[in-house]
């Protein structure tokens, strides 16, 4: 068992490298695109539904009132974003039960790019919320001394976000492959079912933590009671 699946290089040519992290990266998004494709081709809008699309409706309805506990009034808005952010973290560890698969989570590189959609994404659905003018001028709250920490808690999440996501798989990953040695039967599936429970908390954490931050770049002031009776007169 590697570490990292950095470690398995399937294919080199010169400093070009197809690694396992690359394939089973791409591979999880088309078995991913692939069964969103069968879960949804036969949805139907009229009031004679399936058991099977009614479930699915009751898991999106979930999802989408968790999303708006968190602070974001349009949850649907952001449900494919964040959804996808969580299927992927969820399957990825799910599919380490398959033989010879490598989460690709367990890479650095890929959960610094997980993070990094997160950082992008924030400040997009910030502006879209409330402007660009307003969005930049947070960062200079209370006071404009604040704006160069303010820009480094932006960053400093980032890489926490990174580091969280693969020190978590990443230990895993290390026991179970220090179990191997030590007790090569029971001990390790056990780990490997216990590692499939953290990777699901693993991925409903990094989804939460996305859409704190998204619901912090969207709020919005809420005007005062004043002002909403001056507008009724």
């Amino acid at each position: 068992m590697h570490l990292s699946p950095d470690e398995i290089i399937f294919w080199q040519y010169g400093l070009f490298k197809l690694n396992a992290t690359i394939l089973y990266t791409w591979g999880l998004m088309g078995v991913l695109v692939i069964g969103s494709k069968l879960v949804t081709r036969k949805l139907s809008m009229e009031l004679q539904r399936t058991r099977w699309q009614n479930l699915l409706e009751i898991v999106v309805t979930g999802i989408e009132k968790q999303i708006e506990e968190v602070g974001l009034s349009q949850p649907r808005k952001y449900l494919g974003f964040l959804g996808t952010l969580f299927l992927f973290v969820a399957t990825a560890s799910l599919f380490t039960i398959v033989p010879g698969y490598e989460p690709p989570t367990g890479s650095l590189s890929t959960t610094a790019a997980l993070a990094l959609c997160v950082f992008v994404a924030v400040p997009l659905f910030g502006i879209e919320a409330s402007g660009l003018g307003e969005y930049l001028s947070d960062y200079l709250k209370p006071t404009f001394i604040m704006l160069p920490f303010n820009l480094i808690s932006e960053f400093s999440r980032t890489l926490a976000l990174a580091a969280r996501l693969f020190g978590n798989m990443m230990s895993g990953t290390m026991i179970l492959a220090i179990l191997l040695t030590i007790t090569p039967y029971i001990l390790p599936i056990a780990m490997s079912v216990l590692g499939l429970l953290t990777g699901m908390v693993q991925a409903y954490i990094f989804s939460i933590l996305a859409t704190v931050y998204i619901a912090a770049a969207t709020r919005t002031s809420k005007p005062s009671p004043d002002s909403d009776a001056a507008h009724e007169a």
